[in-house]
């Protein structure tokens, strides 16, 4: 039987957390779907452990490519998918064993959405439990999400309204999940599921700590293009807080979108936004 859900892992060298992942996805209590981890070139041992689950469990499916980054990757990966919902788990995440049975179901029984999210905590580099998720207490509208990532993880959605979006633009590669949502919730309504069904890990290695000054410049780029395509031209010019963990000082940015695409960011490299919307959670 065709599974009617595709879940997508991309993994870039990541053999430290892999196995934890893909055990949670094949622990689920719906079992009818497909796990589909995309090797965006990795040089560790990545593929080597993906390969060895999808010989013993035909629902996993590996595809390995040249290293052409999550953007590119995901995208790919949508458009090979079989199922009609898509979900997508980072690698060094973990799923609880409901979430693709719970998500599902939303979307079976109300067919007005075409987007449900739920609840997450952080856990730790070992797996423990830190604090529930700081954005899921940020009620979600269409327009709020333009000030604040609240639709964070997990995500299910169908796949047709992806298609109808034309996927997510992939020179945004540090704010991919953003842009995903922003363009999503121009075409369709959104439901919050309350429940944690997700736990996000957070350590040292995350690209999120790794790279948060080209997660904001993007973030920002996928703002401006979304009030572009809402037409929102007015007061398009913004400051932010940021921690400076460098020097431990807190400073200001100011961002000038124009309906060119211009984008200007002034004052340092800068890491968690106030009112930017950042990948990595609060």
């Amino acid at each position: 039987m065709e599974a009617n859900v595709s879940l997508i892992m991309p993994v870039y060298n990541g053999e430290r957390y892999l196995s934890e992942a893909i055990q949670s996805v094949l622990s689920q209590t719906l079992q009818n779907f497909e796990l589909m981890i995309w090797n965006d070139g990795s040089e560790d041992a990545s593929l080597d452990i993906a390969l060895g689950y999808a010989r013993h469990d035909s629902r996993v499916r590996v595809i390995s490519e040249k290293h052409q980054g999550i953007a590119a990757s995901f995208n790919a990966a949508v458009a090979q998918a079989s199922g009609s919902y898509i979900g997508c788990i980072d690698s060094d995440d973990l799923l609880v064993p409901t979430t693709l049975e719970e998500t599902k179901l939303v979307l079976e029984t109300h067919s007005e959405f075409g987007l449900v999210y739920t609840d997450y905590i952080v856990i730790d580099e070992r797996g423990r439990e830190r604090k529930y998720g700081g954005r899921c207490t940020i009620p979600y509208s269409k327009e709020k999400l333009l000030e604040n990532f609240m639709t964070f993880h997990f995500r299910l959605f169908r796949k047709e309204a992806f298609e109808q979006i034309g996927g997510i633009d992939e020179s945004l590669e540090y704010a991919v999940d953003y842009d995903l949502c922003l363009k999503l919730s121009e075409i369709t309504d959104f439901v919050h599921l309350a429940k944690p069904l997700y736990h996000y890990r957070s350590h040292a290695d995350n690209v999120s700590h790794q790279k948060r000054d080209q997660q904001s410049v993007c973030a920002a780029e996928a703002l401006s293009e979304a009030k572009r395509r809402r037409g929102v031209y007015e007061d398009l010019s913004q400051s932010f807080q940021f921690v400076d963990a460098s020097q431990s000082k807190v400073k200001s940015l100011r961002f000038h979108w124009s309906p060119t695409k211009q984008l200007y960011a002034c004052d340092d490299i800068f890491f968690k936004g106030q009112g930017l919307p950042p990948t990595e959670d609060m």
